[in-house]
């Protein structure tokens, strides 16, 4: 049986997340794995070595999740006759220090757990049939390999209105892949403190914008090789980029016509808004000709680096 390292109680939440940080949870399993479509490696690893602020996200989704955690418990005892409950701990996986669980539930009288779950309509193709998120898949075999129970259940409330609930049983390949991608991730990439490779986030932008905030003025050097692939590469996305944006704009265009001096209009289950939108700015320029004085002492000087590839000729 895992290790208790913490009971989370009458933990609050901002204590919850701080224990949590010193290791990897069920969720943090897809990022590790890649298969995580709202945060990356990148950004985990800035979590887990203290260089960016702790922050979950917080929107009506997961707030409503969290809310009808109980109500999605309830269901699945209802409809399934079994009984589960809570724990309120965090575990620790025996062998493999870095793995924390901290379950919805667990089932009483069996080697299994319950992973509630909540999802808006749009995701319904997600949950036919014998269909579970890969996230989701790869969330439960962590808890899998932290407990060593033999299965898991997930219930989710779809749209409100529709409850599926399904069983999972242990994946030792998968749990195996998730273990060792761990624990190269702890090892090498917080415990070395060696970065995983940069991607196109915006944490990995500040970090680059942070640690390289200013040029050496004349100073030039030679690019590695391999870098004129990536320059390829990104000019030719940047003529896909302008080209996407000039068919966005023309099909932007279409539907604005026809909705004319019409703030709304509606097309099957698409609802399209063209409304009035009234803000204040500041005319900088009319500032600095009528109040010049005023516009010299608000006027805030700043500096950052330009990125730009020209082919030479």
């Amino acid at each position: 049986m895992a290790k208790v390292i913490a009971n989370t109680k009458d933990m609050s939440r901002t204590e919850w997340l701080g224990v949590r940080n010193n290791y990897l949870g069920g969720s943090e399993a897809s990022i590790v794995l890649d298969v995580n479509k709202y945060k990356t490696k990148f950004e985990l690893w800035l979590e887990k070595t203290g260089q960016t602020e702790l922050k979950e996200i917080d929107n009506e989704a997961i707030h409503f999740g969290n809310v009808l955690e109980d109500v999605v418990a309830s269901e699945f005892m209802r409809r399934t006759g079994k009984r589960v409950r809570k724990i309120n701990q965090m575990l620790q996986h025996d062998d493999h220090k870095f793995m924390m669980a901290n379950l919805d539930r667990v089932v009483i009288g069996e080697k299994a757990l319950l992973e509630c779950k909540t999802a808006s309509t749009y995701l319904a193709k997600e949950w036919e049939g014998e269909e579970i998120p890969t996230v989701y898949l790869v969330q439960i075999n962590h808890y899998l390999a932290v407990t060593g129970f033999e299965k898991a259940y997930i219930a989710c409330l779809i749209g409100g209105q529709k409850f599926v609930w399904k069983e999972i049983k242990r994946d030792e390949e998968l749990i195996n892949l998730i273990i060792e991608a761990e624990k190269h991730f702890w090892e090498f990439h917080v415990e070395g403190n060696n970065p995983p490779a940069l991607d196109g986030s915006s944490a990995a932008e500040q970090y680059i914008k942070e640690r390289f905030e200013k040029a050496e003025k004349g100073k030039s050097i030679d690019l590695k090789a391999e870098h004129k692939d990536n320059i390829e590469d990104y000019l030719q996305l940047k003529e896909q980029k302008s080209s996407l944006e000039t068919e966005l704009k023309r099909i932007e265009n279409l539907i604005k016509n026809d909705l004319a001096d019409a703030e709304s209009g509606m097309v099957q289950k698409f609802l399209v808004n063209w409304k009035n939108v009234s803000s204040n700015r500041v005319d900088s320029k009319l500032l600095k000709e009528k109040h010049p004085d005023i516009y010299e002492q608000v006027c805030k000087v700043s500096s950052s680096r330009r990125f730009e590839i020209k082919e030479v000729k």
